[in-house]
């Protein structure tokens, strides 16, 4: 199972990584299409998809490798059975959070499709297109939230901490 999670993970972090990469293919081709003197249309839109693509889809990759942000300021106060308590209490809050954000993703994307809504600008996109990786990364992000829940349940939650926390600044 853990190698299954950890492959949906990092399946959902290469996805983000070919977002990415479309993002900068749609810059640099409205930049040389405006240098060149011809207009692509879409290309700001697309690239805006593909930013909120790829930052979705990475939610989950972030948070397995303890790169989100925390504030450890209470945790780092407390030890044993209050910290740990602490913990589950907040990852208990974050499967909530998630659930909720899930949900409302997968039905926003659901709804954009049954009533073929589509964008407002130039490139007319149906707009379940780009909601759909944003409902698949905040569903990835809940499943990645419930099992560091579970690992945190069962004492084999691995959390960063002092150094290690800190070579993100």
């Amino acid at each position: 199972m853990r190698k299954l999670l950890d492959g949906l993970y990092d399946g959902a972090a290469w996805l983000a990584a070919l977002f990415m990469v479309g993002l900068l293919a749609m810059v640099l081709l409205s930049i040389v299409s405006r240098l060149a003197h011809f207009h692509v249309p879409g290309t700001d839109a697309y690239a805006g998809y593909f930013m909120a693509a790829s930052g979705f889809l990475a939610l989950a990759h972030t948070l397995k490798r303890n790169e989100h942000i925390r504030v450890t300021l209470l945790l780092s106060a407390l030890k044993g059975a209050a910290r740990r308590g602490l913990e589950i209490w907040a990852l208990f809050a974050a499967v909530l959070l998630a659930a909720l954000a899930a949900f409302y993703s997968v039905r926003l994307a659901w709804h954009s499709h049954k009533f073929n809504d589509i964008s407002t600008g130039n490139d007319a996109t149906p707009l379940w297109m780009p909601q759909l990786a944003m409902a698949v990364g905040t569903l990835i992000l809940l499943v990645a939230f419930v099992d560091e829940l579970v690992l945190e349940v069962r004492g084999r939650r691995v959390v960063a901490g002092g150094e290690e926390a800190a070579h993100n600044e």
